[in-house]
């Protein structure tokens, strides 16, 4: 069986992950609805706006960590997921995976120096469990799909 960080961060796979994830945060962005829905997507076009290239480079930079919080999930459901799909999975447990997930961020907001970028952290944060949370299927489709490539070659 092979870790998560074999599939997910291989030099030869790893820029078409952060592409997929990307892509994965635009979709959920998108898809976001009412008045939390229309503050996500007004956060996100402003950081667009004045870093196109924003969105990649964290994904890029956090992508190991965020692997590195995953990689228990991922065992667990290696081990005892009977035919059961990771993104199945993933979702019986969406809560402790957005908490895993977030708590890189958390980490890293209360690291930075930069007021704007903590205070903008900090005033979306009660609503980023939920988000994060409404990533989780598109999250284990895609972990599942690099999966299977790698079982494949």
């Amino acid at each position: 069986m092979p870790k998560l960080s074999e599939i997910l961060l291989d030099p030869a796979t790893k820029p078409a992950v952060v592409r997929d994830c990307v892509q994965l945060i635009d979709d959920e962005v998108r898809d976001k609805s009412g008045l939390s829905g229309l503050a996500v997507k007004g956060a996100f076009a402003v950081v667009k706006a004045l870093k196109p290239n924003m969105v990649e480079h964290q994904i890029t930079d956090l992508l190991p960590d965020f692997v590195e919080k995953l990689e228990p999930f991922w065992s667990e459901h290696q081990e005892k997921g009977a035919g059961r799909s990771l993104e199945d999975y993933v979702v019986s447990r969406k809560g402790e995976v957005a908490d895993a997930l977030l708590s890189i961020t958390d980490r890293r907001a209360q690291r930075t120096t930069n007021t704007t970028i903590k205070k903008t952290y900090e005033k979306l944060r009660p609503t980023a469990k939920r988000n994060c949370e409404d990533a989780i299927p598109r999250l284990g489709r895609l972990v599942e799909r690099y999966a299977k490539k790698h079982k494949a070659s």
